[in-house]
């Protein structure tokens, strides 16, 4: 004979959980805080370190077009658009004029300086200085800010 149980099934009583909790919500919060104090300033250090390449790449073309210009005319230009240049302004700084360098004499020597206009992301107004040697880090002012100059020091 088959006796039937007196007891009832047990029923779960688990809850089935959906989403998080708030102490979940606050570690991954701080976790990203975290992870942004780090990277953001890092961000900004490498963006305003490609504007400041795309100036020495345009400076570097502005010298290998003054080295072509004195090839065939004896003196460098004196003015960029006098120039065989086939690249554009930089965006991020103002292009000064073609001064004499060095020897006073636009035969010998010249000096290009281009400025940094606009918000530069903390670093201020800063000055790259080409000359018919290359870079200028005398007379350029991002020389002392190593951490957004492409050549270094």
């Amino acid at each position: 004979m088959l006796t039937q149980s007196t007891t009832a099934p047990q029923t779960i009583s688990a809850k089935v959980r959906r989403g998080f909790t708030l102490v979940e919500l606050a570690v991954v919060i701080v976790i990203i805080g975290v992870l942004a104090a780090f990277g953001v300033p890092r961000f900004i250090k490498s963006v305003e370190r490609s504007k400041a390449a795309e100036a020495f790449a345009y400076t570097a073309a502005v010298r290998s077009a003054q080295e072509r210009y004195h090839a065939r005319e004896g003196t460098y230009a004196t003015l960029v658009t006098d120039l065989d240049i086939k690249f554009s302004l930089p965006k991020y700084f103002t292009v000064g004029t073609i001064a004499a360098g060095t020897t006073g004499s636009l035969q010998d020597s010249w000096t290009l300086t281009l400025t940094r206009t606009g918000a530069s992301a903390g670093y201020g107004e800063y000055t790259i200085t080409f000359t018919e040697d290359g870079f200028d880090a005398t007379n350029s002012t991002i020389a002392a800010i190593p951490d957004i100059n492409p050549m270094g020091t």
